[in-house]
């Protein structure tokens, strides 16, 4: 009895050991990759990176991580144009993380994530410049906001025959994702003063969009939905880099 007893202590030592051990080392492989990712994509701040799953060290023996969480604040996504948009609170999830013998590089079969884009950022893709839309009547968008049932609420300030309107026309908006571009299009058009305005020049300052293609790792914009602070989006991709 007294010989099992110490083989029990022992085994449960070993195995406190070998946790503590797993532990360490699934800290230093996030902070590793954390670095690793903040070079790879130029971002300001360092993002928090999770390794899911136990124990860690034999998903490393096996060349591939079952889990990885990354979160990343601020991100300035760029498209081809050279314009950029801040993504705030991005969350990605990453499935079958593959890496490299010498761990410079990390590949994720798929990955899903969530992020948002506020309605201040998204407004600055909106026209903002006086714009003619019919005889006498010009026309500018200068607010965005949440509008109740997946709706965004577009405020219109318009000037009829030199008189700016008392206040702001409502338009309530649909928004989109079509591939890599958030569409927003109004639902019905506006009246500005009572003059008739052509669809096409009405919708010239309703209906805008704005292209993301530049998100970390290759992952793309999958849906869009607005919400109370702003346009909350999901992503996804498959063979996503996570480092090199």
């Amino acid at each position: 009895m007294r010989a099992l007893r110490i083989l029990l202590i022992v085994v449960v030592v070993l195995g406190g050991l070998f946790v503590l051990a797993d532990r360490l080392a699934v800290g230093f492989a996030e902070d590793e990759a954390a670095e690793k990712l903040k070079n790879t994509e130029n971002l300001a701040t360092t993002p928090d990176v999770s390794i899911k799953g136990f124990p860690f060290l034999t998903q490393v023996a096996g060349g591939e991580l079952d889990d990885v969480e990354v979160g990343i604040e601020d991100y300035e996504a760029t498209a081809e144009t050279g314009e950029t948009i801040r993504i705030d609170g991005l969350r990605a999830n990453m499935k079958n993380v593959r890496f490299s013998g010498d761990y410079s590089s990390a590949t994720a079969a798929t990955a899903t994530g969530t992020a948002s884009i506020s309605y201040a950022e998204l407004l600055r893709t909106a026209r903002s410049e006086p714009t003619e839309v019919g005889p006498g009547v010009t026309a500018r968008v200068v607010g965005l906001s949440d509008g109740g049932n997946g709706r965004i609420k577009v405020a219109v300030e318009a000037t009829v025959l030199g008189v700016k309107l008392p206040r702001p026309v409502q338009v309530l908006s649909s928004v989109t994702a079509e591939g890599d571009t958030v569409k927003v299009h109004a639902d019905s058009l506006p009246s500005f003063g009572g003059v008739d305005i052509a669809e096409s020049r009405a919708r010239d300052i309703t209906d805008f969009e704005q292209r993301i293609d530049g998100l970390p790792g290759g992952i793309r914009l999958d849906k869009v939905e607005a919400a109370k602070n702003g346009v909350e989006i999901t992503v996804q991709g498959s063979n996503v880099r996570l480092a090199g």
